[in-house]
């Protein structure tokens, strides 16, 4: 029985699975015995459909996340990006100071996406075109006439995810791109760390005088937010723990000015952390000018308006970085005007990360922007489908059958109760001095008038960037049976019931290293730690976000090196 059992099992197996190509051995040890059954199957290429053609632009969070994330071998997937490698960006500014290295912080693509049953292959190029109407992507590989000069091909695809990110947003201010320093990539990084050494190394030259030597030590950073304030901290750290050894006749000549159009720095923080940061600046010395708005960026001098004043001063500067947020790339912005989208910052999408206008183009990270669908706009609808029995009124019964694809699919409803402290939908209803609930459509409409106030667009982060990858890769791993049993809400504008549920970001905090060993954090849930214990868990939680077990070693040794010996001060 035990044998005829096995037998009917592995033939049951075998026959549902035909294109099994590789061999499958089968080990039974009885008594000491062995039996090895050896079978080499052929696939049936006849009976499978061909693969669809996944094409991703891109190796930032935003991609890198998808591909890392995609586990269905149904699709062949192919992605673009000029960067062989995946950054882990929110340590570029410790690069910019020699704390991590800049290889520490990077993995290549390729060891990322090998994986077992997902063909994912990959081509170091930048996407200068997109035909959306020939399902077409135009490409363009190599600079360097050395190896072989530039080479153009196209790449074909059945659907498309636009990861491309963004670049720095200069404002048109005049001299911005000529004279200052940019902060989003690793090269840039590592140019702002040799440009510092340099710096320093000249203004060490005896013959030069003094007024010189404080221009050259002049540094300028341009933004407030995160980065902004995160790289006046590591480079005032690196100035006065390590630089201020090896040139000690320099010290008293260095000043580091931030510059912030906004009536704070780190606005996106709360306020106990904003008064925090700027108290401490103080203290180290840090320049925070508040309500400067730069006007034009010089080689040798920054000039920047008050605002409160209305008075323009110049500041003299031997670098300028320059902070101040992400525009779109100019790929992104011929693609938004073949499709309409003027006058936005990014690449409207739906709440599916859906390109409006295109069935099979998505969008991720900082080159796009979740157009989030109001509530008013759908008022109507919504209570006609509640309205089951067309009474023109609604009870609690029907009210209920549809409360949870209501939220589902417009977020700002669950936003608005949880700020106005109401336990459910139902508390929104509910009339004054009336114990039932039955409303007709015009209290239905000024019930919920004031839901789309709580509409907000997501950040341009890493953490909105790398959950959208691992979503959308989701969805495409279950495309087929989400196809049979859809899960999503209600189609209020149609029949049935969409085949996935919308994109929820999911906030998990945000850090806010200060320098000197102080970080701020703002966790869910209110919570605000501010101190040196607090960037021990920021070590903590920078080292388990790595890609991989190698970023995560040699980020904790370069962190290990610099608690020994210091930063290195080399120029390399």
């Amino acid at each position: 029985m035990r044998w005829s059992s096995f037998y009917h099992t592995a033939s049951r197996v075998f026959h549902e699975y035909p294109s099994w190509s590789k061999s499958i051995v089968v080990c039974t040890v009885i008594s000491g015995g062995g039996l090895v059954a050896y079978c080499d199957a052929k696939p049936e290429n006849g009976n499978q459909s061909p693969k669809k053609k996944v094409v991703v632009l891109g190796t930032g969070w935003a991609g890198t996340s998808f591909a890392k994330n995609m586990k269905n071998s149904c699709y062949d997937i192919h992605v673009v990006s000029p960067r062989n490698y995946f950054a882990f960006t929110p340590l570029l500014p410790s690069v910019t100071c020699g704390t991590v290295e800049g290889r520490s912080i990077v993995e290549p693509i390729r060891s990322i996406t090998h994986k077992r049953g997902v063909n994912i292959q990959f081509s170091e190029a930048e996407c200068y075109k997109i035909d959306h109407k020939n399902n077409k992507v135009y490409c363009r590989a190599g600079k360097d006439k050395k190896l072989g000069g530039i080479e153009e091909f196209s790449i074909d695809y059945d659907y498309l995810v636009i990861a491309m990110g963004g670049r720095s947003n200069t404002f048109n201010t005049p001299g911005v791109q000529e004279h200052a320093h940019f902060l989003k990539e690793v090269d840039e990084a590592l140019r702002i760390r040799q440009t510092v050494i340099d710096l320093f190394e000249r203004a060490s030259l005896p013959s030069l005088p003094v007024e010189e030597k404080k221009k050259l030590l002049s540094f300028v950073v341009v933004g407030g937010g995160p980065t902004g304030v995160e790289f006046a901290a590591e480079l005032h750290d690196f100035v006065h723990a390590d630089i201020a050894k090896l040139y000690p006749s320099l010290k008293d000549y260095v000043k580091i000015t931030l510059l912030e159009a906004g009536d704070h720095i780190l606005n996106m923080f709360d306020k106990r952390i904003t008064e925090f940061a700027e108290q401490k600046f103080a203290r180290d010395g840090i320049d925070v000018k508040l309500g400067s708005m730069v006007v034009k960026v010089g080689e040798n001098e920054i000039t920047a308006k008050e605002r409160v004043t209305g008075q323009v001063v110049s500041i003299p500067h031997g670098m300028v970085v320059w902070s101040t947020g992400i525009g779109a790339r100019p790929e992104i912005v011929e693609f938004m005007k073949q499709l309409g989208q003027i006058n936005r910052r990014a690449l409207v999408t739906d709440e599916w990360l859906r390109v409006e206008g295109c069935d099979n183009i998505y969008a991720l990270g900082d080159c796009a922007t979740i157009n989030q669908r109001k509530v008013m706009e759908d008022i109507a609808v919504i209570f006609s489908k509640a309205d089951k029995n067309n009474s023109g009124k609604l009870d609690l019964k029907e009210f209920k059958e549809v409360v949870g694809d209501i939220i589902e699919r417009y977020p700002q409803v669950d936003i608005y109760l949880k700020k106005n402290q109401m336990r459910d939908m139902a508390s929104l209803l509910q009339k004054p001095k009336e114990s039932a609930i039955v409303v007709d459509i015009e209290y239905f409409k000024e019930a919920l008038s004031k839901v789309d106030s709580q509409m907000k667009n997501l950040p341009a982060t890493a953490q909105v960037a790398a959950q959208q990858g691992a979503y959308l890769a989701d969805c495409f791993n279950r495309m087929e049976l989400c196809e049979k049993y859809p899960e999503g809400p209600l189609r209020f504008r149609g029949v049935g019931r969409h085949r996935f549920r919308p994109f929820r970001y999911k906030h998990l905090g945000q850090f806010a290293p200060l320098g000197g060993e102080q970080t701020a954090a703002q966790l869910p849930g209110d919570w605000i730690s501010i101190g040196q214990s607090t960037q021990w868990l920021w070590y903590s939680v920078y080292t388990s976000k790595q890609v991989s077990w190698r970023t995560r070693a040699l980020v904790v040794g370069d962190w290990g090196r610099r608690f020994v010996f210091g930063r290195d001060s080399s120029r390399i």
